[in-house]
């Protein structure tokens, strides 16, 4: 084609070119690097780009949604410049066919430096070579990742394309600076924001600009004065010297070291971690990076200290722990005040320090156990939002949505229940105690101690606790009246779940009554002797040993329940498992053929239980659910005419159940779009799947019940991470329904998502994310996060 160019006509287009790209080469700086397509026009006049101004708010809004966590795509961490200086690695963290524990690479702990995320196999995704302008656009993978999505562009409606893979358990590819053309030219369409709309061109230039700038900087820790003089003070209350003390300080530490520490009254971004220092107060911290609070600190001398988090609050893994005067004089009244003698403080044997009624059996129970009930909620969070962002085989231990209440501490016997947790610390071994090498065989024998410690605690309750006595109300802690941490409701999204106060959902199919040992190994089970990088063995353990916390919380609600009712309400919860091959799910009676002193009214135990509970609790027990569980009139007066009329919708929603719900995924959220889109009501649609047991770890489809599932529809948000977001007006409210109830087959579904779903091509879904975000950080912000859209649905 080129021969049939007249001469000068074809010298024209040379020097046409050739311009053009002189105004490029000027802009831009990016000359030596044909690799990718030139980013953008940049203005060199600009004044410099700020991390903490301009970039920090950028990455938080739309990069922290996917790298923020374990599951965060080849451990790149954007919620802090410490992140993205570590870089990325093709190393994995969820992998359940490793036979030994990996090391650990946690961000601020396992290493400080970037050279020490070198030498761990981390690499580099901006510039580190030098700072020529041209070289910090073409040696960043950041800058690469982002031209490649602008040259290769989603489509802007429908579904994906196949070649987008979104599943969790995908193969990430993690591709090197060197390994960069060949992935560009395998994947096109991989580019960053990975599966969604790009961003903005203003975004887009400048997140290029500070690359092209060398990536600087500017964000400062200081501390005010007060917060200091708030830190000093903690500081030097967890750091007492009497054994009392010492001891008190160590318990508190296992328990909170996860949590995000708040000081009330200060300002709502303003969070800490109770760690192991090895540098006492007024020095820099020099953290202990054991793997579980519990391990030997290997140093004759350490420091509890509070460390401030830099990184930005993400809703996953973010549950509050607040500190006050009022807690620590309650702290000082359940632990140091009462009479009570420690003889020695224990070791760090990993035997023993695993196991908590060891460790810590010269501390009053009913101290342990009321600073637990105090704040469930939290310990509850820690449970379903700890270390794991990804535990689907450790969350299908627990049904889809479930009420948990607590037996009252027995103050009166704290003397004998401290001694009987003493006497039973061994028949109370978990699975940290065994170390990473842990295997199947153990499980055997945790079972085999668990039979033996139910048979001496039914004794104990019967004889000594309970006297005999038919199990009644008063048994049940009703929060003292004014405590919602009272009533809990738990709901589970197959491989995430979410804890609330108060009685959320319908009636669930399985309910929890919980004691203090229960409540104590599950916390040193699933959070405390937890680890995330610890073998194959030490994960299903863990799993396994969770059926029995489970069952026992279970059959400890049964004990509330008439003689008569026990084995068919059992039965409903295992059901399609043959007891005579699996005896082991089979409930043992023990010491409980009492009638409980209970006038129920009624049939259905569990909500009348329940409702007793709640009614008892007073405003403890959290307010009535009007949405899913409306009896009469469920009008809210004080509501206008729009909200109450959107309110009856919301109550038809509720009252879907089965095929109905086949369209929907775990965890939708609906924003009903008004004349006043700032004030538009936002609703979670939490899908209740329903399975025949929820026993064993794999197979999870095989148990399945689609036809029963249940849909739970609450105000405001449930769950970190939403699988779809919906955008419908009030006067589509209606036919959203009808159209949800007859999406049946694929085409019906897909004219469901296309008239009323926000999809991943869809260019509002930033929109929608904002909006969701600022709503729910503006209405709790001590206490809520960023949301995470790693599970975000192609649908």
């Amino acid at each position: 084609m080129i021969k049939n160019i007249p001469l000068k006509l074809y010298s024209l287009i040379i020097i046409v070119i050739c311009s053009c790209f002189a105004v490029v080469y000027s802009d831009v700086h990016l000359f030596t690097d044909h690799k990718i397509s030139p980013p953008i026009p940049l203005n060199s006049q600009h004044a410099p780009v700020s991390y903490t101004k301009d970039v920090k708010p950028l990455l938080d809004s739309r990069c922290v949604a996917c790298h923020s966590c374990y599951d965060s795509p080849c451990q790149l961490k954007l919620t802090a410049f410490e992140g993205l200086s570590r870089g990325a690695t093709k190393k994995t963290v969820y992998d359940h066919e490793r036979l030994e524990a990996v090391e650990p690479t946690r961000l601020f702990i396992d290493e400080t430096s970037t050279e020490g995320w070198r030498k761990k196999d981390f690499f580099s995704v901006i510039n580190e070579a030098n700072n020529s302008p041209e070289d910090n656009l073409n040696k960043s993978l950041v800058a690469k990742l982002l031209r490649m999505k602008r040259d290769n562009p989603l489509p802007t409606s429908g579904k994906l394309l196949e070649d987008i893979e979104l599943t969790l358990e995908r193969d990430l590819q993690c591709p090197t600076l060197a390994e960069f053309d060949k992935h560009q030219q395998k994947h096109p369409l991989w580019g960053m924001p990975y599966g969604l709309s790009p961003l903005t061109q203003q975004q887009e230039s400048t997140l290029l600009s500070w690359l092209q700038e060398g990536a600087k900087y500017d964000q400062t820790h200081a501390l005010p004065v007060l917060t200091v003089r708030e830190i000093n003070k903690w500081e030097t209350f967890f750091n007492g010297t009497s054994l009392k003390e010492q001891l008190s300080s160590r318990y508190w530490y296992e328990h909170l070291y996860l949590g995000d520490l708040h000081f009330k009254g200060h300002p709502a971004t303003e969070f800490y971690k109770l760690v192991r220092s090895k540098t006492p107060s007024g020095q820099a911290i020099a953290e202990i990076n054991s793997v579980r609070p519990f391990d030997n600190p290997n140093t004759s001398q350490f420091y509890y200290r509070l460390r401030p988090i830099t990184s930005t609050i993400v809703d996953k893994d973010h549950f509050v722990y607040t500190l006050s005067d009022e807690k620590m004089a309650r702290l000082r009244t359940l632990f140091l005040t009462p009479d009570y003698t420690i003889t020695e403080l224990p070791n760090y044997a990993q035997v023993s320090a695993a196991n908590p009624f060891e460790t810590f059996k010269e501390l009053p129970e009913v101290s342990r156990y009321q600073f637990l009930l105090d704040d469930s909620l939290f310990f509850f969070s820690g449970f379903i939002k700890g270390p794991v962002c990804m535990g689907q085989a450790a969350l299908n231990v627990i049904r889809d949505q479930f009420w948990v209440a607590f037996l009252k501490p027995q103050t009166e016997y704290n003397a004998e229940s401290t001694q009987f947790l003493a006497d039973n610390s061994e028949h109370l071994q978990m699975p940290a105690s065994e170390g990473e090498g842990i295997g199947f065989k153990a499980w055997r024998q945790f079972q085999q101690r668990q039979e033996s410690y139910l048979q001496n605690k039914d004794t104990f309750i019967s004889d000594v606790v309970w006297q005999q006595q038919a199990p009644d109300l008063k048994l049940i802690w009703d929060g003292d009246g004014h405590n919602e941490n009272a009533l809990l409701t738990v709901f589970r999204h197959y491989d995430n779940a979410t804890v609330v106060t108060g009685l959320l959902g319908k009636t669930p199919l399985t309910v929890w009554v919980v004691d203090y040992p229960i409540f104590e190994r599950i916390h040193y089970l699933l959070v405390a002797g937890y680890n995330v990088y610890g073998s194959a063995g030490h994960q299903v353990t863990t799993r396994l040993y969770m059926d029995f916390l489970r069952m026992e919380a279970e059959n400890l609600f049964l004990k509330f329940v008439p003689l008569t009712a026990k084995k068919t309400l059992h039965d409903s919860w295992y059901q399609g498992i043959d007891v005579k091959l699996f005896g082991y799910f089979e409930t043992p009676n023990y010491g409980t053929n009492k009638e409980p002193a209970i006038g129920y009214q009624s049939s259905d135990y569990k909500s009348e239980f329940f409702a007793k509970v709640q009614q008892k609790a007073k405003q403890a027990g959290g307010k009535a659910d009007l949405i899913n569980r409306c009896q009469h009139n469920c009008t809210v007066t004080d509501n206008t005419n729009e909200q109450q009329q959107i309110d009856q919708f919301m109550r038809q929603l509720a009252n879907l159940t089965g095929n109905d719900l086949s369209a929907l995924p775990e965890v939708s959220f609906l924003r009903v779009n008004t004349a006043q889109p700032e004030q538009d009501p936002v609703y979670s649609l939490i899908r209740n799947k329903k399975l025949r047991n929820v026993s064993f770890i794999f197979a999870e489809d095989l148990r399945r019940e689609p036809e029963k599932d249940t849909l739970s529809v609450i105000p405001n948000f449930i769950g970190s991470y939403p699988n779809i977001f919906f955008g419908v007006t009030v006067a589509q409210l209606g036919d959203f329904i009808e159209q949800l109830k007859h999406s049946s087959t694929d085409e019906d579904k897909d004219n469901f998502y296309g008239h009323y779903g926000i999809r991943r091509t869809n260019p509002a879904i930033w929109d929608y994310y904002d909006f969701f975000n600022q709503k729910h950080l503006s209405a709790h912000p001590e206490i809520n996060g960023i949301f995470d859209i790693n599970r975000y649905e192609n649908l």
